[in-house]
């Protein structure tokens, strides 16, 4: 659930608020047709950290040379940090829809809280506080409900692609992949079926190796939970704009903020609340994620230790947390405009789905390997 809903983070809600904004419910195709590719590498990814006892970096620097591993490492790393500044600036945009704040400034506490979780917080308290902060999604749902969409046209559109053959259409789709099948999402769950086997008491690395059949189905299963959950989601954004900013002419959606403001004057100010509310919580929640996996990416890489169970003084993970926190809140500090904040997410997502080729790219080698039991 926590990996499903940090993949519906602010970038990923501007790309498909703008993707239902540009071309109304017939976008809605696109949610069940991402639902097996987010599954199979999700699930690779769980398997992997279950199988081997370690994150996925650390795996990849195990089994490929270093020209593989370094590249994959600083793409990846290069990757979160960029999206967690657009999530800030998200959030940032957002919050200001709710209380006239300057944006910088509702950005700089945005990052002081997620530091003081990071520093205080204790893995079972982080994890809990995700789970509450994934139930926030739901508000995406309620606001396609006071959207008002025809039953009919919703049905049809779900399973009858309507194909466009042209590059607004395709990068459209092309960002939509990108940032559904984000690199920080890998890292995270790998490594998050580690730090559960460290929460039963397996610190070593020979207590972790191996699963039994019951606890692989049990990923199994988790891990489709999560995926129909992201996807759910994502559905209703698609629907939600479909069927209030398409119908209305309102084409030209760039930001997840946006989208908000233009929902209350059609929809009413409670799906502007909700959807900004939806910015705010996941936001919340997939900021630390992204700066967590990056720290994971680089200490892994490197052959060093990490963990969200190790005190911070004992800990040079956490200083690379630290790092990725900072340098987000830097990348997007200097676009002070509330409307923008960095954050024009969909035309991010876009270049993020040739990035994904190679930090998955190593994931199939490694799953074949004839010493896994799967």
């Amino acid at each position: 659930m926590i990996t499903g809903a940090a993949d519906d983070d602010p970038s990923a809600i501007g790309t498909y608020a703008s993707a239902g904004a540009k071309f109304g419910l017939g976008f809605l195709w696109i949610a069940p047709v991402l639902l097996p590719m987010m599954y199979v590498v999700v699930y690779l990814s769980a398997k992997l950290g279950q199988v081997y006892g370690k994150g996925l970096f650390a795996i990849i620097r195990d089994q490929f040379p270093r020209w593989v591993l370094y590249p994959t490492m600083i793409g990846a790393f290069i990757g979160n940090v960029i999206e967690a500044a657009a999530d800030l600036g998200g959030i940032g945009a957002a919050m200001n829809l709710l209380i006239p704040l300057p944006v910088p400034l509702l950005v700089a506490g945005t990052a002081v809280v997620i530091f003081a979780l990071q520093y205080f917080g204790s893995y079972t308290l982080i994890r809990k506080i995700f789970r509450w902060l994934a139930l926030i999604l739901f508000a995406y749902v309620i606001a396609a409900i006071l959207a008002k969409p025809d039953p009919m046209e919703v049905l049809k559109s779900t399973f009858i692609p309507r194909i466009q053959f042209n590059i607004e259409f395709l990068s459209i789709v092309v960002a939509c992949i990108g940032t559904s099948l984000s690199a920080y999402v890998y890292t995270w769950q790998s490594n998050q079926e580690v730090e559960e086997e460290i929460l039963k008491g397996r610190r070593h690395l020979w207590q972790r190796k191996g699963a039994t059949d019951v606890e692989i189905e049990r990923t199994r299963r988790d891990v489709l939970t999560g995926m129909i959950f992201s996807n759910v989601i994502l559905y209703f954004i698609i629907l939600a704009t479909g069927s209030t900013l398409h119908t209305s002419g309102q084409t030209q959606i760039e930001t997840a903020a946006q989208a908000a403001a233009a929902l209350e004057p059609l929809a009413g100010p409670a799906a502007k609340w909700l959807f900004a509310a939806g910015i705010i919580g996941v936001g919340f929640l997939a900021v630390p994620i992204m700066t967590t996996s990056a720290a994971y990416d680089i200490v892994q890489g490197f052959g060093k230790k990490g963990s969200l169970h190790a005190k911070p003084s004992e800990n040079k993970f956490f200083y690379v947390r630290t790092g990725a926190t900072l340098l987000s809140m830097r990348r997007m500090w200097p676009d002070r405009s509330s409307g923008g904040s960095r954050c024009r997410l969909s035309w991010k997502a876009r270049p993020k789905a040739l990035q994904q080729i190679p930090d998955r790219e190593p994931q199939f080698p490694v799953s074949q390997s004839s010493c896994l039991k799967w």
